[in-house]
């Protein structure tokens, strides 16, 4: 019997239309919001933790095909799939499964191809109890299980794939880092790949230390639809008789030493070591929300095949066109290219396409294939200039976090340079607030990739920046690189900058701006200025070059955001002193 002919045992809801899928399969024919060619049911089980907590779950099976068909599952496990909507009541009509990746179920064709997809709740969201827990031991837990359940249902062939970007991307990771047998593939787009830098970077509060927990208890408490089954209603209401869920959420992830129990359980970068799973990635080496933090080591980390996009993109999806209709990342064919990955592990089908490990995207627009991510022909440290700055953060004496959400999902779009900034860039070595070392002029393009790391000795307490920037012989430059970090007691202090991929052209320069944190408007950190003067010594930054003379093009167009950058991080420079280390490549 195929999977439709069951909707009649369905419940109607007003206009005899079936409303939800408690009591049989409900297909696109009677509920507009089932893809065409699924059957949906739900399904309910326990988390892995032994807890109590009830994971809700979402099921869409191709309807052409017999009930106990045994295909492979791809799941996506997250806050976001509420019957209600994703971050916010999205106004639907009737109880169905949520949209967050119909584009993936029908830009694939997964219902077609034979496939299942499978959408779970995470602990506290949708039709899920429990108390949401931020990637820790509970929602790894429910990772565990709903893998677990998806390959051990009589409609399966106990193959599982994950997929998702953001934080089901997220869970994605921790599916890997988990070492499941059942787990032959993940795809994860523009995840965070230690959740404490979402937070915290070395000891700084970001702005949304408090806007990304508010922001996940109002996700938490979104409401059940009219026509949800009683059982999803009362799941959905847990935290009203659980109120400590949400407070307990606002205080927990408030701990800015990385170094903590809690953040450790959270450190997916950490956890990735020694783990196999087939994995595809991608990351905007620009992007102002997940940023390429940790991304190095969770992949240096992770030691089974590898695939990734990694260019100059923002918060998007592989398949994401721009309002011009341009793909948001610029390489074509993402359904496509994840569908080899996914047939290659989940049904053991050779790719008649051979496509290339790695596709990325520098910082000129152009496309090149790798066999891996990062490779470099040169790594040395150059010897940064001492000197001396003010940690006044830049006059403001104050900084507030911006208004509009932040979670993974809406956090602000990208802080342009302020005038401020511009203008301490400008002042350079006279300028009390921070002081430059500058590299030699390129002899050659060459690329700076990986992730460069800052060591350097302190004289007393405060805060440190460091920016990169890409100085053109005019003086026009661009700020591609940053971080900051918090200095407790004076003395050494190691860290790292974002992951990059950044090429300089012939004759540019590579500008080491150091000082304190500047910014007006508190999109980037949450400091509080010492006041002190802060002497730094011994300061030293490590690279990683590539020579772009061996690249390999693979297709891939410059994606739109790349000018959106540039314009807002480009200001010209009036003070760019006599280089004192080399930007050199093999």
């Amino acid at each position: 019997m195929a999977v439709g002919a069951l909707v009649a045992t369905a419940t109607l809801a007003a206009g005899g239309l079936p409303a939800a899928a408690a009591e049989g399969p409900v297909t696109h024919e009677q509920n507009p919001r089932v893809p065409e060619g699924a059957a949906w049911t739900e399904a309910y089980f326990p988390s892995s933790d032994g807890s109590g907590v009830e994971l809700h779950a979402d099921v869409l099976r191709p309807a052409h095909l017999p009930a106990e068909a045994k295909t492979p599952v791809i799941v996506s496990v997250g806050p976001y799939f509420a019957h209600v909507g994703q971050t916010s009541p999205e106004g639907w009509d009737r109880v169905g499964p949520s949209a967050r990746f119909r584009d993936f179920v029908d830009g694939a064709k997964l219902m077609a191809r034979g496939y299942t997809f499978v959408m779970v709740d995470l602990r506290g969201f949708g039709g899920s109890t429990g108390c949401l827990d931020w990637v820790g031991p509970g929602e790894q837990a429910d990772v565990k299980a709903a893998v677990e359940w998806a390959a051990g249902q009589p409609w399966s062939t106990g193959k599982v794939g994950m997929y998702g970007k953001s934080y089901d991307a997220v869970t994605g990771l921790v599916g890997n880092n988990l070492k499941l047998p059942s787990l032959k593939a993940v795809v994860a787009q523009e995840p965070v790949w230690d959740m404490y830098n979402y937070l915290f970077s070395n000891k700084i509060p970001r702005p949304n230390v408090t806007g990304t927990p508010e922001a996940y208890n109002s996700i938490a408490t979104l409401p059940s639809m009219a026509d949800d089954s009683d059982r999803y209603k009362a799941n959905a209401a847990y935290e009203a008789s659980h109120p400590q869920c949400l407070s307990d959420n606002l205080t927990n992830n408030n701990n800015p030493d990385p170094e903590s129990a809690y953040w450790r359980a959270r450190n997916l970068a950490a956890h990735a070591a020694g783990t196999t799973t087939p994995l595809f990635v991608t990351q905007g080496l620009i992007e102002p929300n997940t940023k390429p933090e940790d991304m190095d080591e969770y992949l240096g980390n992770h030691r089974g095949r590898e695939r990734g996009w990694l260019g100059q993109w923002p918060h998007v999806r592989g398949n994401d066109t721009d309002g011009n209709g341009r793909l948001q990342m610029g390489r074509a064919d993402w359904f496509d290219e994840v569908m080899r990955f996914y047939d290659l592990y989940l049904l053991g089908t050779r790719p008649s396409v051979i496509d290339p490990p790695y596709a990325i995207e520098d910082s000129l627009g152009h496309w090149r294939a790798q066999p891996t991510w990062p490779v470099a022909t040169t790594s040395y440290d150059a010897r940064l200039s001492a000197g001396r700055y003010v940690d006044d953060g830049g006059g403001v004496s104050a900084k507030a976090a911006p208004e509009g959400r932040w979670d993974m999902e809406h956090a602000p779009p990208m802080k342009p340079l302020s005038d401020a900034e511009k203008n301490v860039a400008k002042r350079g070595d006279a300028a009390a607030n921070s002081f430059w070392t500058w590299s030699t002029p390129a002899t050659r393009p060459l690329r700076l990739t990986a992730t460069p790391t800052v060591r350097l000795n302190a004289s007393t307490s405060g805060n440190v920046m460091v920016r990169l920037w890409d100085v053109a012989p005019d003086g026009t430059a661009t700020m591609f690189d940053e971080n900051v970090a918090l200095l407790e007691k004076g003395g050494p202090i190691s860290f790292d900058l974002k992951s990059t991929d950044w090429t300089f052209q012939r004759g540019h320069r590579l500008g080491v701006q150091l000082g304190t944190i500047i910014e007006t408007d508190g999109w980037g950190w949450l400091d509080v200025p010492s006041g002190n003067t802060i002497k730094v010594s011994g300061a030293r930054l490590s690279l990683n070059v590539l020579n772009p003379r061996f690249d390999v093009p693979t297709q891939g167009d410059r994606s739109p955001y790349l000018d959106e950058f540039l314009a807002a991080n480009t200001t010209t420079l009036d003070n760019v002193g006599p280089g004192t280390f080399p930007l050199k490549v093999s």
